[in-house]
């Protein structure tokens, strides 16, 4: 019997659809089935007895985390003042300087022939002065007697009272020279020591010109800006502890000023902390550390131990429910956040309210618990091992 090969094609396409809902019908009975058989829920869980610690007060210190740079309380930029060449230029990074000493030069040709010359403008009056004075007492002298007219006298007086003024404005022109003259000097303004050197002998400077950066490190100050808000509970005399670029030794210091207005743009509030002990720090290193600002004595938990992915934040204690000890969540209300002295881990606490004194809290690393869930506790190794001898 001869069939066509379009039917058989036919009955194999039927034949695949067949297989494929028999597979989809066998694989959603096989879900059903396993939703229909139920899971066995976590009743109890063991716990060590350090996941555990009893609430009680603490001495919390308020803390404001601080960073900031070290500035030099001294600190000069050394510019020309004149145009000229660097004639002597002898110190270099590093090197010591006391106050008044002389830095650089800048070629004084131009500025001594320039004072020489008012100089002599100035004499030059003087001596026309001189003469125009004694002109003036002569004629006076004539008037007296009447042999010419007031007018000449009234002339002479003029031609005296212009020469002074001459004068006086020679003598002004040659203390400007003489000005220009002293300024290709550059002095020290302060004993310290030089940060940069922005110049090389020979090199020809423009007036305003930077030439050298000078820091005094005796005195040195930490700046550190902060935002409105966290500047309102900041006073003068309130200590900090900051570390320079991540050593871990700390340095005190203490608020010396605040600034009193907010900057422009960034809208911070410049604060200064001086510091104790500068020695072996250095101008524009970076400070970071915290500001103790209030101390109270309050129920406190670790902020790590706080729960907050509900509504509000709650803590997970141990109850006793007949005999069995289990889960139990606790709202509270968070207050006043800091450091406790006698805590060596350095972790922030958080002042909590609606909890009891002596309740017994879950330590945050021990993570979230349902409520109601049964606790049981490790039992202590040296313990097992005495009654294991026995």
């Amino acid at each position: 019997m001869h069939i066509k090969p379009r039917w058989i094609v036919i009955a194999v396409v039927v034949l695949a659809l067949v297989v494929s809902v028999w597979r989809a019908l066998s694989s959603r009975q096989q879900q059903q089935l396993a939703a229909a058989t139920p899971t066995a829920a976590v009743t109890q869980i063991e716990l060590a007895r350090a996941d555990v610690w009893t609430l009680e007060p603490r001495e919390i210190t308020q803390t404001l985390d601080l960073s900031g740079t070290l500035k030099a309380l001294n600190y000069a930029v050394i510019k020309a003042r004149v145009a000229g060449e660097l004639k002597e230029l002898s110190v270099r990074e590093g090197d010591g300087v006391k106050a008044g000493q002389v830095l650089a030069r800048i070629d004084p040709t131009e500025y001594q022939r320039r004072w020489q010359q008012a100089k002599d403008q100035a004499d030059a009056a003087k001596a026309q002065m001189e003469i125009a004075q004694r002109q003036w007492d002569t004629n006076k002298a004539l008037v007296d007697q009447g042999f010419i007219a007031k007018t000449a006298l009234d002339n002479s007086q003029a031609s005296y009272q212009g020469a002074v003024a001459t004068h006086q404005a020679a003598i002004a022109g040659a203390d400007v020279a003489r000005k220009a003259l002293d300024d290709a000097v550059l002095y020290a303004p302060f004993s310290g020591v030089v940060a940069l050197r922005a110049a090389q002998a020979g090199e020809r400077v423009n007036v305003d010109a930077k030439v050298l950066e000078l820091v005094d490190l005796s005195q040195l100050e930490v700046e550190v800006p902060l935002s409105p808000s966290d500047s309102v509970d900041v006073r003068i005399g309130q200590v900090a502890q900051l570390q320079i670029e991540d050593r871990p030794e700390t340095i005190t210091a203490k608020i010396q000023r605040i600034s009193p207005s907010a900057q422009v743009g960034s809208r911070s509030v410049l604060v200064y902390l001086s510091i104790d002990q500068p020695k072996g720090l250095r101008h524009g290193l970076f400070a970071k550390g915290s500001l103790n600002l209030q101390r109270s004595q309050l129920l406190a938990v670790p902020l790590s131990a706080v729960r907050t992915e509900r509504a509000r934040p709650y803590v997970q204690v141990l109850e006793t429910v007949g005999d069995h000890v289990q889960v139990a969540h606790k709202l509270v209300n968070l207050g006043l956040r800091g450091n406790d002295a006698h805590d060596s881990s350095g972790q922030t606490w958080v002042g909590v309210e609606g909890i009891a004194p002596g309740a017994k809290v879950l330590k945050g690393h021990v993570g979230a618990l349902r409520e109601g869930l049964q606790v049981t506790f490790t039992a202590n190794p040296a313990a097992s091992d005495s009654s294991s001898a026995h």
